[in-house]
């Protein structure tokens, strides 16, 4: 099938080209989303007329899809899952939410539709290099961190000793020997003793 571009598309072409596609593709995507029309005379005249009009429009969308990139590029976000103790999800990472994890942090609009992962789903933990393919060949490239919320975290010191093995290397954090407090004699017993002392002693002439 014959199209009219109202946009510029990768590998297709630029806005106001005739070319031709399947008329699948033009009837289910191109046509529906504004993208095309059918390469009618009357479709080529009307495009002739209002180029400028369209060739502006058009600029402007390259502009906020840019704008929209700008949020992205860059930008690192951790999505925390559960997960083995090998890393393997139970379950996975979709584009939905790379997309809101992405929106909340970074104050972007971004469409799960427009979220393009390695290999498809994310059912791994990792670290991951994220497309965001806005349009008008414009992509914002971004990093994900796929975190095991039931990993335990482990505190470094800045010897890359954690705080456990540096108090069993010095004996820190060990409790410490009180010495223990002889006890009193009690009254009774004192004076049980003072009278067995006199007993011994010799009488005195």
């Amino acid at each position: 099938m014959n199209i009219i571009l109202l946009e510029k598309i990768a590998k297709l072409g630029d806005i106001g080209e005739a070319v031709k596609v399947k008329s699948g593709y033009a009837r289910n995507f191109l046509f529906p989303t504004g993208k095309a029309v059918p390469a009618t005379r009357a479709n080529l005249e009307e495009f002739e007329q209002r180029r400028t009009e369209l060739l502006a429009a058009h600029n402007e969308k390259i502009a906020q899809a840019q704008s929209r990139a700008e949020k992205l590029v860059g930008l690192t976000i951790a999505i925390e899952v559960n997960a083995s103790e090998e890393g393997r999800l139970f379950g996975s990472v979709t584009g939905r939410d790379v997309a809101e994890a992405a929106n909340e942090k970074a104050g972007s609009d971004l469409a799960k539709s427009e979220v393009i992962l390695p290999g498809g789903s994310i059912r791994q933990c990792g670290d991951y290099e994220v497309i965001a393919d806005l349009g008008f060949e414009v992509t914002a490239t971004f990093a994900v961190s796929v975190i095991n919320r039931g990993a335990p975290e482990q505190f470094l010191d800045e010897e890359g000793e954690s705080e456990a093995e540096t108090e069993a290397a010095t004996g820190e954090g060990e409790a410490k020997a009180e010495p223990v407090a002889e006890p009193e004699p009690e009254p009774e017993a004192e004076a049980k003793a003072e009278a067995a002392a006199s007993e011994e002693e010799p009488a005195k002439e």
